[in-house]
């Protein structure tokens, strides 16, 4: 094997305003490491820019004027169109798209990734499976470990299953792009591939630290959007900051509970990483799904149409968790010992007026 083939070579999946973010951190990253590749393929999802191809507005102006507008990219980075061509010899494969489109993207590259590679997720949604609940790190596993059905073209067949760790913390995108100081937290099954994704994206303003616990990390990613929905109706309402911080108190806790059902393994102590309290303070003051459920008390527009006005292309990933999860709970009769998440969702879904948010009957601290 000649050394260009040993190399570390890095996808990024998803090019919105985080994963662009996130480009700008490992294309310089990867310079410092001798056994990565040098060169970071980030796939696109071709659009217009002012009629031309975002792909080409990315490779000649090294900024994505879409999602993530006057943040230079490191030269090294480069958009590809083509998921199969973006992804060809890559090792180190990072998802950061919307959760809605895991699955499919994942089955358009089944067959053909390499067998040695290794996945990082920084999807903060779930997806459904069989009446449960399934991180989204399982179904990249799933699908990219089946067999692609027939012969892959490039041979890059599996026959173990894909190992995936997670990343997820306060990260507001656009500040870490602006290099303001933020940590995150990676979750790793196996710690070489964590200290591996460590060394890919820990930077003296974007701090890293890693814990054995990915489907905690992943949890604390996902359901901190529902509560995020929860203080922007706060916010909506012009509650003010105690209420807020109350919102914030019972949706960690629920989120706790909520975690032990989905998986008993997951640790209390992940929720005191950058991906558990940190995440739901930031998303709660600062994030899209705030912004989206203020503006739904405010207006009384549809979240369709708010996501479409205010998100620039953007996903809304609190509204299809809330569904989801309180689907979960509802099958298991959980439903009245969640009361702010039960809330929300008859809110978002049920026609409860918003301010039903204070509205519910307090937990008891020996039922959390």
């Amino acid at each position: 094997m000649s050394s260009s083939q040993s190399l570390e070579k890095v996808c990024i999946i998803g090019s919105g305003n985080w994963g662009t973010a996130v480009a700008k951190i490992v294309g310089n990253n990867v310079t410092r490491f001798p056994h990565i590749d040098s060169k970071v393929m980030m796939w696109v999802f071709e659009e217009q820019v002012d009629g031309t191809p975002l792909t080409e507005v990315i490779n000649t102006r090294h900024e994505n004027t879409k999602y993530l507008p006057g943040i230079q990219l490191p030269a090294n980075v480069v958009a590809e169109p083509n998921l199969l061509k973006a992804a060809r010899d890559a090792t180190l494969l990072i998802f950061v798209l919307p959760h809605q489109f895991i699955r499919h993207t994942c089955v358009e590259l089944r067959g053909h990734i390499r067998p040695n590679a290794k996945a990082i997720s920084l999807v903060k949604g779930l997806d459904t499976h069989d009446g449960g609940l399934d991180l989204v790190s399982n179904v990249i596993a799933d699908e990219l470990s089946k067999p692609s059905g027939s012969s892959s073209t490039n041979g890059n067949g599996r026959t173990d299953r894909l190992d995936v760790s997670i990343l997820s913390g306060a990260n507001i995108a656009n500040e870490i792009a602006q290099e303001k100081f933020s940590e995150t937290t990676i979750g790793y099954r196996i710690e070489q591939n964590g200290r591996l994704f460590h060394d890919l994206f820990n930077t003296s303003y974007f701090r890293v630290n890693i814990v054995n616990d990915p489907s905690g990390v992943e949890l604390c990613g996902a359901l901190k959007n529902v509560v995020a929905l929860g203080a922007g109706f706060v916010d909506g309402l012009d509650l003010g900051d105690n209420t807020k911080a109350a919102i914030i108190r019972i949706g960690l806790m629920e989120m706790m509970r909520i975690a032990q059902y989905v998986d008993p393994s997951v640790r209390d102590a992940t929720f005191f990483e950058s991906c558990g309290i940190a995440d739901v303070i930031t998303t709660c003051y600062g994030g899209r799904n705030r912004r989206i459920a203020e503006a739904f008390v405010r207006t009384g527009l549809p979240f369709d149409d708010l996501e479409k006005e205010m998100l620039n292309g953007q996903k809304l990933q609190g509204t299809s968790t809330c569904l989801k999860v309180c689907q979960f709970l509802r099958e298991r009769q959980l439903s009245q010992e969640f009361p702010l998440f039960t809330t929300i969702y008859n809110i978002c879904f049920q026609g409860l007026p918003p301010d039903h948010i204070t509205q519910f009957p307090l937990p008891h601290l020996s039922k959390m």
